[in-house]
């Protein structure tokens, strides 16, 4: 079972634009292994007194501070939770409330306080959240696993999901409507016989259908509203024949292939991670190829203050960032102007992670990703709606 708290777009932006002259935030490498929560619960108090110190240096009230430490030390205490781990923790805290995710990426550790959150690492999830559903379609069976970045795919159980070819056909409101003895030619070993029923080959590939069709339908109410990649296990011609009935936007186009009754759960899991490295792999390198197009017509940048007062006027169109690196400083609210400061004194704010709160604001795509993965090799690039 996999053991994470993706957050959605709106929670990111709900936590960029939190603001509190006390504002913690805590980014954990973790471990899914129970064995291994000691070690993080430690690294966790240590974190907490690095917060504390640089409240203290902030000027905050005790109280204030106290309020923080004693949530988080209760959290610490939930010995129930830290055995159901991802490979990051993220811990957000103000002296009224703490909230937290559990990650499938791997983040650094940091420790920041301001008078907002850190959330620039927390869009590694949103951006690349490692998860997707696997279709094991077989004529026999079908079933649907979630996967994350855990090692244990979760099983999902489907209301109303088909058992097996003949099943879906039953369940298929268009099947056999050629009314029961109808003559449709009387030709024999493989053709249309009577009562409308298509047989050999032809008609096993309309049986096929009629399950594919079943399948989807009970798919349906699953996969509202989501927007996680799908990726089919099976063979042909079940997977091309569940291709052209599929109305899920998000179809992978990449297949598992094989008899997927005799891949264990563990082994699609594995191949789905692939297949996602290749899909996100295809989009960086469909924006990158965008963003150089935009660079050679001046509408991209590379620099700092150009890319803050675009974020300030709602310019930008995409955003990347480098979840690993920060640049402290401060953005003038109505200018976009930037102020450099590195002291860390618990009031500077990471000033790229203020330039996606206010892209976030104005629907640009938001791209965290690696350092390499950035155009231009630094902290950030954007390309632009319009010059700002």
């Amino acid at each position: 079972m996999q053991h994470t708290d993706i957050p959605s777009r709106d929670t990111i932006l709900a936590l960029a634009t939190a603001r509190d002259p006390q504002s913690v935030s805590i980014y954990l490498p973790t471990s899914p292994l129970p064995k291994d929560s000691e070690a993080s619960r430690i690294e966790l108090r240590n974190q907490v007194d690095e917060a504390q110190r640089q409240l203290s240096e902030a000027g905050a009230d005790k109280r204030q501070i106290a309020a923080i430490t004693d949530q988080i030390a209760g959290f610490i205490e939930d010995r129930a939770f830290w055995t159901h781990l991802s490979n990051s923790l993220a811990l957000f805290a103000t002296p009224s409330g703490l909230k937290t995710f559990r990650l499938p990426n791997r983040l650094e550790a940091a420790v920041e306080v301001s008078d907002r959150f850190y959330v620039k690492p927390l869009m590694r999830a949103a951006t690349f959240p490692q998860t997707a559903f696997v279709l094991a379609l077989a004529q026999n069976s079908v079933r649907l696993l979630e996967i994350s970045a855990d090692d244990v795919p979760h099983r999902i159980e489907v209301a109303g999901m088909p058992e097996n070819v003949a099943d879906g056909a039953a369940l298929d409101p268009v099947a056999g409507r050629a009314p029961a003895g109808h003559q449709t030619g009387g030709r024999s070993g493989g053709g249309i016989t009577t009562a409308g029923r298509i047989q050999g080959a032809e008609g096993q590939k309309v049986r096929m259908a009629e399950y594919s069709r079943a399948i989807v339908r009970a798919l349906r109410t699953t996969f509202t509203g989501l927007n996680v990649p799908l990726i089919i296990a099976g063979a042909e011609p079940l997977v091309s024949i569940f291709r052209g009935v599929s109305t899920y936007p998000h179809l992978a186009a990449q297949t598992i292939t094989g008899n997927p009754e005799e891949i264990p759960d563990a082994e699609l899991a594995a191949s789905a991670r692939l297949i996602l490295d290749e899909i996100y792999a295809a989009q960086l390198a469909v924006l990158r190829e965008s963003f150089a197009d935009r660079q050679a017509n001046g509408r991209a940048s590379t620099d700092l203050s150009d890319v803050a007062r675009a974020a300030t006027f709602g310019a930008i169109e995409t955003l990347f960032v480098d979840i690993d690196r920060s640049i402290p400083g401060t953005i003038d609210s109505e200018s976009g102007a930037v102020t450099v400061d590195a002291a860390d004194d618990g009031v500077n704010y990471g000033v790229v992670d203020e330039i996606l709160r206010r892209a976030l604001l104005s629907g640009s795509q938001i791209l965290a990703v690696r350092a390499e993965d950035v155009p231009g090799g630094g902290a950030f690039a954007a390309t632009l709606r319009f010059a700002a």
